[in-house]
């Protein structure tokens, strides 16, 4: 079998990987071997060529021709063998071009990772286990497939309930549990939580979503009374006003913008919340006012004293719930569609509150100079 038959034989979904490896010559500078294999990236199935030189890899994405003809070029060049591992079988191809076939037993095929980053991990919602709602909000198929340009947003989806399986021991199974989520937009997240905790766990639940936008909450309840989630309900209107209930046990907030952040917690620390989920965004407030001459070479570039005050921002927010009896985690999340913002704050009542916490805050408001709506609204 010819090299280019072998190729178009083997370069697609069901490639594994294939390594390249046995120099013909050789240099210390050129790579001592290479492994590719297929990934997906959003639309596209690609194929990763990561060469081994030195201590470091180097990767580059190629399509399906480009990787044959790349694969060809090592072969007539560099290298002198081929090892293609594919889903049912792995092919030795020699430098004399004889090839070599070994069939993988069943249970060797099904230990195989999927050719996507996404499909290798264990999810909580399943591919494959149709979800009406995700099929309704565009993610998923009628036949539980995931719709390509969804992928991150599946992931996205699963991430979050991978915080809220964590608070699980947080959740009174013996009552109602109240959970608002503040900013709640199109409510994919909202929706995977009732799903998760009603239909899947079983808890008791009540869950408020709360946005500015009409049209957004008329569809959110439309989906809501269409698929039954009777505890369920969306609301028009904002963070700082709402006081349409007098305990919360659980507040999420995700991507509330600048300010609306501190009010959403501010809020939650009022209702003495169990549990707290938020995803700062546009931390536009201490970046007006920040400034310390030491910090000159931050502060005299745009993106760092940006990038910097949104640290201290969600620093001091931490903090200041440390100070009212949380116990503070700062997470990394999965990025939103319309925002780079991936850091989540997850607090938990301990009821234990720290003064040295708020002590902290204050030395660090006196040196950047930086007076944040939540100081002012926690102590008030």
């Amino acid at each position: 079998m010819e090299l280019k038959e072998l190729l178009d034989k083997c370069i697609n979904d069901k490639l594994i990987d294939l390594t390249i490896s046995g120099q013909k010559n050789k240099n210390e500078e050129m790579a001592v071997r290479v492994k590719i294999r297929p990934v997906q990236l959003k639309e596209d199935l690609m194929y990763q060529a990561s060469e081994f030189v030195g201590k470091k890899v180097l990767h580059t994405n190629y399509t399906s021709e480009q990787i044959k003809d790349k694969i060809e070029e090592y072969m007539k060049n560099d290298f002198k063998q081929a090892q293609f591992c594919m889903v049912d079988a792995t092919i030795l191809s020699s430098k004399s071009g004889t090839l070599t076939c070994k069939y993988k037993r069943l249970s060797q095929i099904k230990s195989q990772k999927d050719l996507s980053h996404n499909r290798s991990k264990e999810y909580i919602l399943k591919e494959g286990i149709k979800v009406d709602f995700l099929v309704e909000l565009g993610v998923m198929t009628k036949d539980g497939a995931i719709v390509r340009t969804k992928y991150d947003k599946f992931r996205q989806i699963n991430r979050f309930l991978e915080f809220i399986e964590d608070i699980l021991p947080q959740l009174d199974r013996q009552k109602e549990q109240t959970i608002i989520d503040f900013g709640c937009g199109k409510s994919y997240l909202t929706f995977a939580m009732y799903y998760y905790l009603k239909v899947l766990k079983g808890y008791n639940i009540r869950i408020i979503g709360l946005d500015l936008k009409k049209d957004v909450i008329d569809h959110c309840n439309e989906l809501r009374t269409k698929y039954g989630y009777d505890k369920l309900d969306f609301y028009e209107g904002d963070i700082a006003s709402y006081k349409g209930v007098q305990s919360v046990d659980m507040v999420v907030t995700l991507h509330a913008c600048d300010t609306a952040t501190d009010y959403a917690l501010a809020k939650a620390v009022a209702w003495g919340a169990r549990v707290i989920l938020s995803v700062p965004c546009c931390q536009h407030e201490a970046n007006r006012t920040i400034n310390n001459e030491v910090l000159a070479p931050v502060m005299d570039y745009g993106i760092l004293k940006e990038r910097f005050a949104a640290i201290a921002t969600d620093g001091v927010r931490a903090k200041l719930l440390e100070s009212k009896g949380y116990q503070t985690q700062i997470l990394e999340f999965i990025d939103m569609e319309h925002t780079p913002k991936n850091l989540l704050i997850r607090a938990v009542k301990t009821g234990k509150c720290d003064r040295k916490a708020f002590e902290e805050v204050v030395r660090m408001k006196d040196a950047l100079n930086i007076d944040l709506t939540l100081m002012k609204l926690l102590e008030d």
